[in-house]
């Protein structure tokens, strides 16, 4: 049976090497995962929740639809994380590329490592605003709140 098409959203960052080739290499991966790819401008900011200084960010947003499930677009995104170099050192280390789950369709997923909605995704205007900018209608579906809403 065919899986029907989820729309999902991811957030993408990085603050080491070449940014700009990192999301963008990023980008192009996606777009082989995801259909109706929407992607934001990418924007600079400074690391939050972070232990030691760390260079700016440059993060943006990609909507799109899957038949993935939302374990197996973990899974590929960190495989996409892994190809940039990126290694988990320490939870909140300075980074070559970071893919976050955002949301997957109105799923509330909280399974071995997989928490979707992303737990912190509110409080950040680097993942907010350029989710406002490509996807205003996406529902939150923890808050309900559209994310021209937040």
């Amino acid at each position: 049976m065919a899986r029907v098409a989820t729309t999902v959203a991811i957030a993408l960052g990085s603050n080491v090497g070449d940014r700009h080739a990192h999301l963008h290499h990023a980008v192009e991966r996606l777009s082989t995962l995801l259909t109706n790819l929407r992607v934001s401008h990418f924007i600079e900011s400074e690391p939050v929740d972070v232990p030691e200084p760390q260079p700016p960010y440059l993060n943006g947003a990609t909507v799109g639809e899957t038949t993935l499930s939302a374990r197996e677009l973990l899974d590929a995104l960190m495989a996409i994380e892994r190809e940039r170099g990126r290694t988990r050192v320490t939870a909140r280390a300075p980074r070559t590329l970071d893919l976050d789950l955002i949301l997957y369709g109105d799923a509330i997923i909280n399974a071995g490592g997989l928490i979707v909605p992303h737990p912190r995704f509110r409080e950040r205007a680097f993942v907010v605003d350029p989710l406002k900018q490509i996807a205003p209608e996406l529902v939150d579906p923890v808050t309900g709140q559209r994310m021209d809403q937040l």
